[in-house]
């Protein structure tokens, strides 16, 4: 676990030295915004949206290029639709998501409108940046408005998610965004103050955690299971999102939103909230794709010696390691490569089609063009196309899907 305290519970200088350096050297800034911070009792709290809009467009006028990933559609549905608690069913959430995605919006333009700036509505689910065109069309997309001087107001498209809409949404969302776009740092705002060591509403004595570097498993003890009445993801799914954005080194950090002028007092270098601090950057280019594609076209259990040329060595995969062929797949399709317990190694793209691997799992190389009567590559996955996942998916994972029990 990385406290960067001293004895006396007071923040070491040297985490305020870094967070200087840190936000004065940002330009392009990702800033998701939960639902507990946007909602009240009454619907969206239109005050707090002005508020954060009159920080964000200070921010703008230093400079720095803002995109918004923003929460509230299903919280702002309830409200117009009388509702007093969250429907269950995915397809109520989905009604109540789309009752609510205009006024959300409406909110957000209003709110800009006063600083003469537009926004423009971007939703997406995983699947849109599951495939690498879509992927490239949605980067586009954002630069355009980037370039036009226009802020992308990004939301999940409950009216059709389903996998997406039951857990840690928006949290993952802005990290794909903030690796799509090359964002400098990515903050999340929240309705508590940041990570504690305990969960603070039961342990009145818990500590706040100024600074990380590595979400390990002590790090990831730390997480409440507890979440507001409009929000899904909760802290585990803030530290989902902390760990994959270290991998593709982007600073991330967790802080109080409703604090007044939390943002510029960020930027100010006040030490606010837990920073995700990266070490060095796992990936770059197509790899902070490939790595973090939400919905692989299957997967290759691999054996005991291709996950050590893989992780070890810095080698590609070859037939002869492949052990199981699972999903149906083509050429080019991201697809997972899965130890024997079922571990998630690395995510790659294929050389080949599922068809094709099935024939050639086990085989050396130089067997490939006899079996097949043709010959793409030496390579099932060339090490260029693979990027290794360090987050042990699997235990995360469901680990999330116990804590969404009570979403």
């Amino acid at each position: 676990m990385s406290v960067s305290l001293n004895e006396g519970g007071v923040v070491d200088l040297k985490i305020i030295e870094e967070r200087k350096r840190i936000f004065d050297r940002c330009r392009r800034i990702v800033i998701k915004i939960g639902s507990a911070v946007l909602t009240g009792q009454k619907g969206l709290d239109r005050v707090m949206i002005h508020r954060i809009s009159d920080q964000i467009a200070e921010l703008r006028s230093s400079g720095r290029e803002i995109l918004i990933v923003s929460s509230g559609a299903i919280a702002s549905g309830m409200k117009k639709l009388g509702l007093t608690e969250k429907p269950k069913s995915i397809p109520y959430k989905q009604a109540t998501a789309a009752v609510g995605q205009s006024f959300l919006m409406q909110a957000w333009e209003e709110a800009f409108d006063k600083h003469d700036t537009l926004v423009a509505q971007v939703l997406l689910t995983g699947d849109d940046l599951g495939y690498r065109q879509r992927y490239l069309n949605a980067r586009n997309t954002l630069e355009t408005l980037i370039e036009w001087n226009i802020i992308p107001v990004i939301n999940e498209n409950d009216t059709v998610a389903v996998e997406e809409i039951k857990f840690g949404d928006n949290d993952q969302l802005a990290v794909l965004i903030g690796g799509l776009v090359g964002a400098d740092l990515i903050v999340v705002l929240t309705d508590i103050a940041g990570l504690y060591d305990h969960d603070p509403r039961e342990h009145p004595s818990a500590k706040l955690i100024p600074e990380v570097h590595r979400v390990d498993r002590q790090i990831l003890s730390c997480a409440s299971s507890q979440t507001s009445s409009t929000g899904t993801g909760g802290m585990i799914s803030k530290l989902m999102a902390a760990k994959k954005s270290l991998a593709i080194g982007i600073p991330l950090i967790i802080a109080p939103g409703r604090e007044r002028d939390v943002l510029l007092r960020l930027m100010q270098g006040e030490c606010l909230g837990t920073l995700f601090v990266p070490d060095k950057k796992l990936y770059q280019g197509r790899k902070v794709w490939l790595a973090h594609v939400p919905h692989p076209a299957g997967d290759l259990i691999i054996d005991g010696g291709a996950v050590e040329a893989i992780v070890h060595k810095g080698k590609s995969l070859l037939p002869a390691g492949i052990l199981e062929v699972r999903g149906t797949f083509g050429m080019g399709a991201p697809v997972r490569c899965l130890d024997t317990s079922g571990q998630v190694i690395a995510v790659g793209l294929s050389n080949y089609r599922a068809s094709e691997i099935e024939k050639i799992k086990g085989c050396h190389t130089s067997e490939i063009e006899s079996i097949l009567g043709y010959k793409h590559s030496d390579e099932v996955i060339h090490r260029n196309n693979l990027a290794l996942v360090f987050e042990e998916a699997d235990k995360l994972e469901e680990r999330a899907n116990e804590l969404a029990d009570y979403a």
